[in-house]
């Protein structure tokens, strides 16, 4: 990534006029895409190589455009069972999608809207097969393996992390 160094005011400014990204794939998010709409978040549909939702600064704010979409993603799984199914029986996709990702250097947080999270994992609260140790067994390797940043959110948060989330990061990572 190329090296940028603004001021707190400038950061400030710049973090206002960021676009999400939101993969072009990505279905059933109106609850999140809603949220950007009331907050006057602007966000953009396209295709991504991974993660379902990034960002860019636009030239207008930055005298260039600076996008981020290499350097962080957030891949937004909307259930336990949609999770379990990506450890099990997708596994493969799944993984190939997090190694590239890990080959560009790319930092991916595991956005999953399930607000009990692991207690609801250990104590088998989601509709699959998959027993509560395989899961957890799938999930931490899938940490350790990939440095990835799980996070089990409200879905009616789930908006507000993913701004939240690239505005610390562009503001860490600009300074």
């Amino acid at each position: 990534m190329k090296q940028y160094k603004f001021s707190v005011e400038e950061l400030k400014n710049l973090t206002k006029s960021m676009v999400i990204l939101v993969d072009s794939r990505e279905k059933q998010n109106s609850h999140i895409l809603s949220y950007f709409d009331k907050q006057g978040i602007a966000y953009q549909k396209e295709k991504l190589e991974y993660g379902d939702y990034s960002f860019y600064i636009p030239a207008t704010a930055a005298g260039e455009d600076i996008y981020f979409h290499r350097d962080i993603a957030i891949e937004r799984k909307a259930s336990l069972e949609e999770l379990s199914g990506n450890l099990a029986q997708e596994r493969e996709r799944f993984e190939k999608e997090f190694l590239k990702a890990g080959n560009d250097g790319c930092k991916v947080y595991l956005m999953i809207e399930a607000p009990g999270g692991y207690s609801d994992i250990i104590a088998h609260k989601y509709r699959t097969e998959f027993t509560p140790a395989a899961f957890m067994a799938s999930l931490k390797t899938w940490e350790s393996r990939f440095d990835a940043n799980v996070q089990f959110i409200d879905k009616q948060y789930a908006g507000y992390y993913i701004y939240s989330t690239f505005c610390y990061f562009c503001r860490e990572v600009l300074k």
